[in-house]
């Protein structure tokens, strides 16, 4: 009888145990308006209009995607680009801007010579800009035509530490450092010219 009693005791206690830590891994912070999943992210829009006059072109990268949309860009023209998060039909991008504490993108173009300058209205508690809108000039779209020129587009949060620097990364640049933290969201997008 007691062993019954220690048994039903302890598959109670471990079913309790269970339940509590499923509900509290749920959710990445205590923040409501600062939980932003990645699998609520359904696409990453690139809003591209040329500075010389050319109309907006939006490129929409769809999470998960086996396909990136290519983004056409002209060697020596200047472009300023703004980053729109989608879930479905519905902008996330505020959500991003009400944290912005939390978040920060970096831009990673392997093979490509574009020079990019963060242009957000606000920084962050930190001064760094998030870099939902930026200035890119375009020295050289596509360095080596035999690799592919692409952007890799990281939406990082709650990073212990981020820095607006740029580093040189094998044949490109990487815009944006940054440590720990989790990925929101990573988009991938072809430059061509």
């Amino acid at each position: 009888m007691k062993n019954i009693f220690k048994n039903t005791t302890l598959i109670l206690g471990l079913l309790f145990l269970a339940v509590s830590l499923s509900l509290t891994s749920c959710n990445r912070s205590d923040d409501e308006a600062d939980d932003l999943p990645q699998e609520e992210l359904s696409d990453v829009l690139l809003k591209v209009t040329d500075v010389a006059g050319g109309a907006s072109i939006v490129y929409d990268y769809q999470v998960n995607s086996t396909t990136n949309p290519n983004v056409k860009l002209i060697n020596g023209h200047t472009y300023n680009v703004e980053v729109l998060f989608k879930n479905g039909d519905d902008d996330a991008t505020q959500e991003i801007k009400d944290a912005k504490d939390a978040h920060f993108l970096v831009y990673n173009f392997p093979n490509s010579d574009i020079t990019l300058t963060r242009t957000d209205d606000f920084t962050r508690g930190d001064g760094n800009r998030i870099g939902l809108k930026t200035k890119w000039v375009v020295n050289t779209a596509v360095k080596n035509a035999s690799v592919p020129s692409q952007l890799v587009l990281t939406l990082f949060h709650e990073s212990t530490s981020v820095s607006e620097a740029s580093a040189v990364s094998g044949n490109g640049v990487i815009y944006g450092t940054h440590t720990g933290g989790e990925t929101d969201a990573q988009a991938n997008y072809n430059i061509i010219n």
